[in-house]
């Protein structure tokens, strides 16, 4: 796809000013990345295809990941259409993007009058695309970009993918945020959805908290990936907040294909909190949004699996969706590369991954971006 052409997007027109012409004041699009999810049953085939043919997710050459592609959308179609019925038959994610799109342009035009905020949700492999977001903010004669990925921990399969796809059609002027997976704010929301959940089930005794993410292949990792590193930089620091005499374990869910994944997988934790005979709650800790990962796999196919192992509980903490510390976490990445143009940052504004994780975004990859 052509790159959509800053310079034939209308500039932003002049104001008249007591004896002189004054330009309108910064136009800031915020653009929120995330996977995006089928809106209809229609929709699970082509989804599928537009994730499996993404050559960060399937990286053999055309035309092979084209048909193999085509083979795994067709073999999973039916069993995801079955996953998304108990949600109605669409995924809630583009829902939830808007709702934490509509707070975080609030919180900004709270914190930063003098500059015009407007956020898109912008996704990776369904409605609405990063290309219609894009195309959205320059109609809206945005000045220049921060581009906010929904993904905490950074990785080459999710943030890299979904940033390079932007930067492929437009070149507005963008300041970019790769990471933010132990900020303050983001921790303590976490924190606070795990609270919630033990409270509002009468406090049971004893508990372990599963901090579940999304896996990757192990090979992903090996070539230089630091998710697996930033994911446990999350939980260490949800872990601070929540009581020391509390258990906790980090473990990897969504495991497809034979090949060797980034472990221990949450049933195995599962099993393992059965042996023990202890509850657990579960933290999804590397999403933000509630979709068949949560809603199905965590609420219903684990949930399940806990019960016939007979766990003393089995609990379930929130996705983060809309908490007020979670959209003060966003603000804070927002107000960071608002005075940054043209940068590439994490939540500390430097590089927050060992030398050994040559894919970080601070790193050889982030000049690519």
């Amino acid at each position: 796809m052509s790159a959509i052409p800053l310079e034939d997007t209308p500039s932003p027109k002049p104001e008249e000013g007591p004896g002189l012409r004054v330009m309108t004041s910064r136009r800031v699009a915020i653009l929120l990345f995330n996977l995006g999810g089928p809106d209809e049953p229609r929709a699970v085939r082509p989804f599928l295809f537009n994730l499996f043919s993404d050559p960060a997710i399937i990286s053999a050459p055309q035309p092979f990941r084209y048909f193999l592609a085509q083979m795994i959308s067709r073999s999973r179609e039916k069993t995801a259409q079955a996953n998304y019925a108990h949600m109605g038959g669409r995924s809630p994610i583009a829902r939830e993007t808007q709702l934490q799109a509509n707070a975080l342009e609030d919180a900004m035009a709270k914190r930063v009058p003098n500059v015009t905020f407007k956020c898109w949700p912008a996704m990776r492999y369904w409605k609405p695309w990063i290309v219609e977001a894009a195309e959205a903010a320059l109609d809206w004669h945005a000045t220049d970009a921060i581009l906010l990925p929904l993904y905490p921990q950074f990785s080459t399969t999710t943030t890299a993918s979904s940033l390079r796809a932007f930067t492929d059609i437009c070149d507005l002027p963008a300041s970019t945020i790769c990471c933010y997976p132990a900020g303050g704010a983001f921790a303590e929301a976490h924190a606070d959805q795990i609270m919630s959940a033990w409270r509002n089930a009468g406090s049971p005794s004893n508990p372990r908290v599963l901090f579940s993410a999304h896996g990757l292949p192990q090979r992903v990792i090996d070539k230089g990936d630091p998710y697996q590193w930033q994911v446990e930089q999350s939980v260490a620091a949800v872990r601070k907040l929540l009581p020391p005499e509390w258990d906790a374990r980090i473990c990897y869910q969504s495991r497809v294909g034979p090949m060797k994944w980034i472990g221990p997988s949450t049933e195995q934790e599962i099993h393992a909190a059965s042996k023990d005979k202890v509850g657990v709650i579960v933290s999804p800790i590397a999403f933000v949004s509630e979709h068949v990962e949560t809603l199905v796999e965590l609420d219903i196919e684990y949930a399940q699996f806990a019960k016939r192992l007979h766990l003393p509980f089995y609990l379930r903490a929130p996705a983060l969706g809309t908490h007020p510390r979670f959209i003060d976490a966003l603000a804070d990445l927002a107000e960071r590369a608002l005075s940054a143009p043209d940068k590439v940052q994490s939540e500390t504004g430097g590089r927050l991954c060992p030398a050994a994780y040559g894919l970080c975004a601070q790193g050889k990859l982030g000049s690519a971006l």
